[in-house]
């Protein structure tokens, strides 16, 4: 016998879920786009473009978070001769993260 308390302990489940479901697309999908403002200062377009923006993606669940996605980051610019603060990688994430929500939301 299902009582409400059951009922309510399942719908919070399945609330919890989608809300993980949510949060990991809105991760990948920011990271995608970090990647590409990252291509886009590391002068890469087309296909290069998209293999860094895909390496992005993967060293957020690789290696460990944001962190580890601000820390590739920095290297691959600095690589390159490129100074760009760790606030402002950090800021733009923000900023994806946001787009990236709204995006899912709106079903793009």
């Amino acid at each position: 016998m299902t009582t409400t308390f059951d009922k309510r302990e399942e719908g919070f489940e399945k609330q919890f879920a989608h809300d993980e479901e949510l949060k990991f697309k809105a991760i990948a999908r920011r990271n995608k786009m970090l990647g590409l403002w990252v291509a886009e200062r590391l002068g890469l377009s087309g296909t290069e473009a998209e293999n860094y923006a895909r390496s992005i993606v993967l060293a957020e669940f690789e290696q460990g978070g944001d962190s580890a996605v601000i820390a590739k980051i920095r290297k691959d610019l600095e690589a390159k001769g490129i100074v760009q603060s760790e606030h402002q990688i950090s800021r733009t994430m923000t900023e994806l993260m946001v787009k990236a929500v709204a995006d899912i939301k709106a079903g793009r």
